[in-house]
């Protein structure tokens, strides 16, 4: 019990830090330093493993969240959720193939429905038909609840085909078991704008973003179909939309910019 409060004294002072930003002469934090100094006294805790790792990926530093992770796994290659939270990390980095197969390792070590969605997404996005294993295990595997992530892995799967029609189905499929399932509505709009019916797409994103009026790719994707329907002024309103609710959100600031309109 002692060890578990020394632990969690150690994470509360790395949060409640009044100076996280200063850096030593090594130009490390003091919160990064206390993180990187429990871990060391606690090498076995995965929580003090991630939270170190969280850090790094909170500051965008891929490379030693990554290392972080990989030192935990060479102690330790038998723990899935470290294995989970390498694939996360590798997939934010760009990595896809890599993600796969820490995936793959999380998996077979302990398959959480959690995973097996992220798995099947990853393998739905490049044309890997495994994609359809995985929807199948989720669909027949009661305890997962999952219905709704199962079919959506197989609009990806059928979206990234090209077969536009079978991903659409699906995508209804998720809507009608859940209307609040906004990467449904994302995914039919854009299987949708790609086969040029810009207006029906507008009309899905429009309902989405009636229902969460803060869903910022929602209004992105609108302005996307609007500028293919010569609707400017409109399309303009949209991304600033999207930015309202995502003041950073690089797509749609692009999308102004090309426009010749200066993001807020």
């Amino acid at each position: 019990m002692k060890k578990y409060f020394i632990i969690f004294l150690f994470l509360l002072s790395a949060c409640d830090s009044n100076s996280p930003k200063e850096k030593n002469d090594d130009g490390i934090s003091s919160q990064e330093l206390q993180l990187i100094t429990a871990v060391k006294q606690y090498p076995d805790s995965i929580l003090l493993v991630e939270n170190l790792a969280q850090y790094y990926r909170d500051n965008a530093n891929y490379d030693k969240a990554i290392q972080t992770v990989n030192t935990a796994l060479g102690k330790d290659s038998t723990n899935g959720r470290v294995w989970d939270i390498k694939a996360t990390l590798h997939f934010e980095n760009g990595d896809t193939l890599t993600a796969i197969r820490a995936y793959e390792r999380s998996v077979d070590i302990d398959p959480q429905p959690g995973v097996i969605i992220s798995l099947g997404a990853l393998y739905a996005q490049t044309k890997n038909p495994l994609a359809l294993v995985m929807a199948d295990g989720l669909l027949y595997a009661n305890k997962a609840q999952a219905e709704k992530e199962a079919l959506f892995i197989k609009g990806l799967y059928y979206s990234n085909l090209n077969d536009k029609q079978q991903a659409i189905a699906f995508f209804d499929k998720c809507i009608r078991l859940n209307y609040g399932f906004m990467e449904a509505y994302r995914e039919k709009a854009s299987a949708l704008y790609s086969m040029g019916k810009y207006n029906d797409a507008l009309q899905v994103l429009d309902r989405a973003v009636t229902l969460q009026n803060n869903f910022d790719e929602g209004y992105y994707f609108m302005g996307q179909n609007l500028e293919k329907l010569n609707r400017i002024p409109e399309a303009i309103e949209m991304y600033n939309r999207a930015l309202m609710y995502d003041p950073v959100y690089i797509d749609a600031k692009q999308a102004l910019a090309k426009l010749g309109v200066k993001s807020p």
